[in-house]
């Protein structure tokens, strides 16, 4: 006899005690913290490795095909985004890659969550598909503390971005017009001010994302093959620089951060707080209308996994993408 109800569908649980709640909440908080002095301590460390394995990257015979055969081998969470296309552009044209925890002092002070990325291209004669030399992607850790309309405390962390503009040649834009009008949408912003919604630009971009999305899912109905399925996101790598996140600014990060800590203090001092919403409730939630014209959604996720994943194991997927069996051994 079958059963597909989960375990956790067929067992009445108890609830968990509102104290071991709270126990297991502060616990989560301080896993945290200790995940964010670890990050600091390991970039310290890493720092000089990083400088020795860039001579060998650099080598005359290693740096034109280094990247290439990295990103050939690279991890699911990141190969699933590269279209075949993407990867011809890639492969005919990275020379180097670079991560930086950028907010990070030499001492490890800072932030330690922040990312940059610089891609750098051979030159626009060589390139047949953009004419951009160096495109340099950053991505801000950033902390959000709001009220709700019900009044409830929500808070919000995570990486934000500003989308950076790709010099396509003719014909040869990969993202079909989705990053050049995240771009605009963007500029007009800076220069208009007020609610984005109201832009032209902005309707413009949520037409195309409209009419991108129903031709990935059009493209994942008719495909059955699994691996020529179109990227998570529908859209070409190239997207990737058009990632925004919340819009969370600099001014607004740091006055969170002091409330947030404010409150961690108290905690720790076994004050009584007022409860904070999770930061996934959708209880009056103000929208800020970016999340509807975001062009590529899991950009976040996809930066962490380069640098947590490709960069810091760049050389082991070099070696694989030499081994006859695939791995960085034999």
């Amino acid at each position: 006899m079958s059963n597909d109800q989960s375990l956790m569908d067929r067992i009445e649980f108890p609830e968990i005690p509102e104290a071991a709640m709270k126990k297991i909440a502060i616990l989560e908080e301080q896993f945290a913290r200790a995940e964010v002095e670890q990050l600091r301590h390991t970039h310290k460390l890493m720092a000089p490795l990083i400088a020795k394995r860039s001579e060998i990257i650099n080598m005359p015979d290693v740096q034109p095909e280094f990247w290439m055969r990295v990103l050939a081998t690279a991890p699911p969470e990141i190969e699933e985004y590269i279209l075949p296309s993407d990867a011809a552009a890639l492969g005919e044209n990275l020379k180097n890659l670079t991560v930086e925890r950028f907010e990070l002092d030499a001492q490890g002070n800072g932030e330690p969550r922040s990312l940059r990325f610089t891609f750098d291209f051979k030159n626009p004669e060589e390139n047949a598909f953009f004419s951009n030399e160096k495109l340099v992607k950053e991505f801000y850790w950033r902390q959000e503390v709001s009220k709700s309309k019900s009044g409830r405390t929500r808070t919000w962390e995570g990486l934000v971005s500003e989308p950076v503009r790709i010099n396509w040649k003719k014909d040869a834009d990969l993202t079909k017009g989705l990053l050049d009008a995240a771009c605009d949408l963007a500029e007009a912003e800076k220069k208009n001010g007020g609610d984005r919604q109201k832009l032209p630009e902005y309707a413009a971009l949520a037409k195309k994302v409209q009419e991108h999305e129903e031709e990935a899912a059009n493209a994942e109905d008719q495909d059955e093959d699994e691996e020529d399925m179109p990227s998570p996101v529908g859209v070409s790598f190239f997207a990737f620089f058009g990632y925004r996140g919340r819009d969370v600014s600099a001014a607004k990060s740091q006055e969170s951060a002091k409330e947030i800590e404010a409150r961690w203090a108290k905690v720790q001092n076994g004050e009584d707080i007022d409860e904070a919403g999770d930061s996934d409730d959708e209880d009056d939630v103000e929208e800020d209308g970016l999340e509807e014209v975001e062009i590529f959604s899991d950009g976040d996720d996809l930066a962490v996994a380069i640098a947590e994943d490709l960069w810091t194991d760049a050389l082991n997927y070099y070696g694989k993408a030499s081994a006859p069996c695939g791995c960085a051994h034999c």
